[in-house]
């Protein structure tokens, strides 16, 4: 049974309930003048008038109160070591690709940054250049190579590259349960800057619609689709950690990619190479396969990251 919808402001005297709720978000942003954070402060108390305000706007009921609490429980209820639906619900609500908006400030030149997903595992095995982080997962092969560079157009030499995909049906190695290691590796760039590994064609899958976060793209009419991508995090001493995605140009899921986290310059070709061609390191690959160039720049450390 759907929830009861809250009262509207003219149910009964609308001036005297204004007047009571501006009066009660007051005390409680008052009640942190104590806090000795200024930091902590100032965002709890713009959290209590926005969320105040939110309240008010929908005049929101308090079986709708309940059931938004109820599903924040289910959320955490399922969310474990190997899958955080609090940080899909972030993905979803477009809250995360805001925050890195937020932060992604302008550097000229820079590599955008894009969801850091919930796929990410410390620890992956480390390949050399040209090597193979697919460890057996299923997909067409994929040729991958770049440079990372300064925004001044110096190449960076041992940048640290940690690489992850889902596999051709959709999955990341964590989702079976069997403890592998698949589609994902960590590499370093060359003297030069140069990086180069084989993985496997990107390709579009849902994020994990059998909780709460798919019950509710569900009942907002949503699809739970992202666009086919493949996940960079580049980190290098004096350089911004730059986390971001490549996307396949294309792909039919672009223009409704279920976090937002599709930007414009990251969207790639990868091109499909016919059966038999040479590839660029000499590798005997039956079929087809693609290959992709995406070259990194990373912006100089912010002021306020430096020690």
């Amino acid at each position: 049974m759907p929830a009861r919808p809250g009262r509207t402001p003219d149910d009964h005297h609308p001036a005297l309930v204004r007047r009571a709720e501006e009066a009660l978000t007051q005390r409680v942003v008052d009640s942190f003048d104590g806090c000795a954070d200024d930091r902590l402060r100032t965002v709890l108390t713009s959290l209590v008038r926005h969320l105040h305000a939110f309240v008010r706007d929908v005049r929101l009921g308090e079986e709708e109160w309940g059931a938004a609490i109820d599903f924040l429980t289910r959320c955490g209820h399922i969310t474990d070591d190997e899958r955080q639906e609090l940080i899909l619900l972030s993905d979803v609500l477009g809250v995360s690709m805001q925050t890195i908006t937020v932060n992604d400030t302008a550097e000229p030149g820079a590599t955008e940054a894009t969801v850091f997903g919930p796929f990410f595992v410390d620890g992956a095995p480390e390949v050399p250049h040209g090597g193979d982080i697919s460890f057996g997962a299923s997909g067409e092969p994929c040729w991958v190579e770049g440079t990372v560079t300064d925004t001044a157009g110096r190449p960076v030499p041992g940048a640290r590259l940690e690489v992850w995909e889902a596999d051709e049906d959709g999955f990341y190695d964590v989702q079976y349960g069997d403890g592998r290691t698949a589609a994902r590796a960590h590499l370093f760039t060359d003297a030069e800057g140069r990086y180069a590994f084989w993985g496997v064609t990107p390709t579009p899958y849902p994020i994990p619609a059998d909780g709460p976060v798919g019950e509710l793209l569900a009942a907002t009419g949503r699809t739970p689709m992202r666009a086919s991508h493949l996940h960079f995090m580049v980190t290098a001493e004096g350089l911004r950690r730059l986390v971001t995605h490549i996307f396949v140009r294309g792909d039919d899921h672009l223009a409704s990619d279920s976090v937002f986290g599709v930007k414009e310059s990251l969207v790639t070709d990868f091109a499909t190479q016919p059966a038999g061609s040479p590839t660029p390191d000499g590798r005997e690959v039956d079929g087809t396969w693609t290959r992709a160039r995406f070259d990194i720049v990373l912006a100089p450390t912010h002021r306020e990251d430096r020690p």
